[in-house]
């Protein structure tokens, strides 16, 4: 959809250079900066909603700390087990 407003934007101003009247030449740089504005807050939006991250799979506190407990018993065994 963001698209759509860079091709209008282009549009508008092809139109410019083609009018010869003042008025409609100021309006139509304006529409293009405006459509130009828009499609880029588009894009921005669209890479930005992109890179979210799944909430659900985020740990709390205590479900790290048991985590690491499990991984330093895991290590204290594998230590414990090549030991002389």
């Amino acid at each position: 959809m963001h698209w759509l407003f860079l091709l209008l934007a282009f549009a508008a101003m092809a139109f410019a250079f083609l009018t010869h009247s003042m008025a409609v030449l100021l309006g139509c740089l304006l529409a293009a900066l405006v459509l130009f504005v828009l499609w880029v807050l588009g894009l921005y939006q669209a890479r930005v909603a992109g890179s979210g991250r799944d909430v659900s799979a985020m740990l709390d506190p205590a479900e790290l700390r048991r985590l690491r407990e499990q991984a330093q018993a895991r290590r204290d065994d594998d230590t414990a087990g090549h030991a002389p």
